[in-house]
C-alpha cells in the first residue's frame, strides 16, 4: 500500500462538528478523544474528494472510491486518513500573527510526512523556537494573545520553516517568518482556547427578531489553520479498471485543489486548500 501525506490548509473559518454538547459551546469542532487535538474527520475529506472527481471519470471515481450503487461489489482502492491540526494561527503582539506548532505536533506530522533529517528543538518549560529572523520576536519574548514566552530563534525552526513554506505560502513567502514552536503545555492551551467562537441566531419569518431558544455558539478554528493527513492506495478491484497504487493516489489527488470541507458552507465556512506532500528531492517535489 502507497502512502502520500496531504497539506489542509483553511481559508476560511472551518467547522468540522460534533454536533450538540451539553457544554458552553453548543457546537464545538471535532477533537480526538485521547488527545483533544482538533481534527478534520477522514470521512469528510473523502466525500469532497469523492464529488469532485466524479465529473471527471465515473468509473475510475467508482474504482478509487467503492461502488456508489452495490457496496458489496469491491473494495474501494482508497483510504483517507483524518487530518489533524499541525499549526494554529495566533494573534502576536509583533508580526501580525504567528503560526503555532509544538514539539508533540511536528513529531507526528515528522512520522506522517517520514523525513528523519528535521530535527525537533527542545523546549524545557515554557517557551518558544522561532525561524531565524523571526517577525514575530520581540526583545526575546514572544507574545501570543494574553501569554509572553521567553523566546529564541533556531535551526531546527528555521529547517520546518524552510520545508512548510512552499507548501502554505507559495509564491511569496510570509510563513517563515511567523512559524512559532511552543513548548507542548502551552499548544494545549491555545488549542483549547484560540480557536474562533461565534454567536448565531435564527430568525423568526414573521417578526425578522431572535426566534425562541434559537441562539447558539459555534465553534470554528480559524482561518490559516493547517492540518495534515495521510492518503494511503492499494490497486484497484473494479474488474473494469485497472489501476496501481500510484495511478490511485494521482487520481484522487494530483495538484494543490481548493474545496469546501465541514459543515456551514452556506455562511462562508470550510473553503481550504488541499495540497498533496510529494518528498524532497522526488519527482513531483513540492517546490
Amino acid at each position: 500500500m502507497n502512502t502520500r501525506p496531504f497539506l489542509l490548509h483553511a481559508l476560511s473559518p472551518l467547522h468540522a462538528g460534533t454536533g450538540h454538547t451539553p457544554d458552553i459551546i453548543d457546537l464545538p469542532t471535532a477533537r480526538m478523544k485521547a488527545t483533544g487535538i482538533p481534527f478534520l474527520p477522514g470521512s469528510s475529506i473523502k466525500g469532497v474528494l469523492r464529488d469532485a472527481r466524479r465529473a471527471i471519470d465515473r468509473e475510475k471515481t467508482e474504482a478509487v472510491f467503492g461502488p456508489s450503487d452495490d457496496p458489496a461489489a469491491h473494495a474501494g482502492a482508497l483510504v483517507v486518513g483524518d487530518a489533524r491540526l499541525l499549526a494554529l494561527p495566533v494573534r502576536s503582539f509583533r508580526g501580525t500573527f504567528a503560526w503555532v506548532t509544538s514539539p508533540l505536533l511536528l513529531t507526528l506530522t515528522k512520522r506522517d510526512i517520514q523525513e528523519p533529517n528535521l530535527a525537533i528543538p527542545a523546549i524545557n518549560g515554557r517557551g518558544a523556537r522561532l525561524a531565524l529572523n523571526s517577525a514575530c520576536l520581540h526583545q526575546g519574548k514572544l507574545y501570543l494573545e494574553d501569554l509572553d514566552l521567553t523566546a529564541a530563534d533556531a535551526p531546527e525552526a528555521s529547517a520546518w520553516a524552510q520545508r512548510l513554506a512552499p507548501l502554505v505560502s507559495p509564491g511569496e513567502d510570509i510563513f517563515t517568518k511567523r512559524f512559532v514552536i511552543v513548548d507542548d503545555d502551552t499548544m494545549t492551551f491555545l488549542w483549547e482556547t484560540a480557536t474562533q467562537v461565534d454567536a448565531r441566531v435564527r430568525l423568526d419569518g414573521q417578526t425578522r427578531t431572535v426566534a425562541s431558544g434559537a441562539l447558539w455558539l459555534e465553534e470554528s478554528l480559524p482561518p490559516e489553520t493547517l492540518l495534515i493527513g495521510i492518503l494511503a492506495a492499494d490497486r484497484s478491484r473494479r474488474r473494469d479498471v485497472v489501476m496501481p497504487p500510484d495511478d490511485v493516489l494521482k487520481f484522487a489527488l494530483s495538484d494543490e485543489e481548493i474545496h469546501q470541507f465541514g459543515g456551514k458552507a452556506t455562511t462562508g465556512r470550510g473553503r481550504c486548500r488541499i495540497v498533496p506532500i510529494h518528498p524532497v528531492g522526488g519527482e513531483h517535489a513540492n517546490p
